[in-house]
C-alpha cells in the first residue's frame, strides 16, 4: 500500500510547496510596500496621507476578517479570470495570495512602528528625505521583525494550503481528504499531518535563524 501512496505523498508535498512558495513571494511583493505605506502615512508621518491610509486600512481589515475557506469560495470568479480555472494548484495561489497580502501588510506595519522614533527624528535633522528614511532607517531597523513576520505568514500559508484541498486545490490537504477521510485511511491522514508539522518546523527554524542573523548585524549597521 505504501509503495503506491509514497508517490502521491511526494507529489502532494511538492504541490503544497509550490503553492506556498509562489503565494508567499507574491504576498510579500504586494504586502511589504503596503505595510510600509500603512506604517508611514498617518497624519503627520513621513508619507502623510491619512485618507488613503484609512481607506487601505479598511480594505485590509475587511479582507483579514473573512474566514479563509469563505474567501476561497467568494473570489472564485476572480480566480477563474486570473488563472483560467478555479481548481488545481495554480488556481489555489490566487486566494492564498489575496489572503497573504493584508496579513503580511499588517505584520510589516507593526514591525516598522516598533522602530525607535528618535532614529527618524535624527535622520530628519540630517536632511534625509522621507524615502531615504524609509529605505535606510526604517526597513533596516525593522528587518528582524519583518523576517519573523514573514515566517509567521509562511506558516499560516502552509495551513491555508491544506484548506484549499477541500475545494479542489490539490496538495496535502486534498490528499488527506480524498484518502484519509473519504476512503477511511487514517494512516494517510496521519502521514499528511506529520509532513505538515515537519514543513512548519522547518520554516519556523529557518525564519528564526534568519531573524537572529539580521538582528546580530543590525548594531553593526547602526554603528557605520
Amino acid at each position: 500500500m505504501w509503495a503506491n501512496l509514497t508517490p502521491l505523498l511526494l507529489e502532494a508535498t511538492l504541490q503544497t510547496l509550490y503553492m506556498v512558495a509562489v503565494s508567499g513571494v507574491l504576498g510579500t511583493a504586494f504586502g511589504l510596500p503596503l505595510g510600509v505605506f500603512l506604517a508611514t502615512s498617518q497624519r503627520g508621518e513621513l508619507l502623510s496621507a491619512p485618507l488613503v491610509n484609512k481607506v487601505l486600512g479598511l480594505v485590509v481589515n475587511a479582507t483579514r476578517s473573512v474566514p479563509f475557506i469563505i474567501l476561497v469560495v467568494a473570489i472564485i470568479p476572480f480566480t477563474r479570470a486570473l488563472a483560467g480555472t478555479s481548481i488545481g494548484t495554480t488556481a489555489a495561489i490566487v486566494p492564498l495570495t489575496v489572503a497573504a497580502i493584508p496579513f503580511i501588510a499588517r505584520l510589516v506595519e507593526n514591525a516598522i512602528r516598533e522602530v525607535d522614533s528618535g532614529l527618524i527624528e535624527a535622520a530628519r535633522a540630517m536632511g534625509a528625505t522621507p524615502f531615504q528614511i524609509i529605505r535606510k532607517v526604517l526597513i533596516p531597523e525593522a528587518l528582524p521583525g519583518i523576517a519573523l513576520g514573514l515566517t509567521l505568514a509562511l506558516v499560516s500559508l502552509i495551513g491555508y494550503s491544506a484548506m484549499v484541498g477541500a475545494v479542489g486545490g490539490e496538495g496535502l490537504g486534498d490528499l488527506g481528504i480524498r484518502y484519509g477521510y473519504q476512503r477511511f485511511m487514517p494512516e494517510v491522514m496521519a502521514a499528511v499531518v506529520v509532513i505538515l508539522i515537519v514543513l512548519v518546523q522547518l520554516v519556523q527554524s529557518v525564519g528564526e535563524g534568519i531573524a537572529r542573523a539580521v538582528d546580530r548585524r543590525a548594531p553593526r549597521n547602526r554603528g557605520r
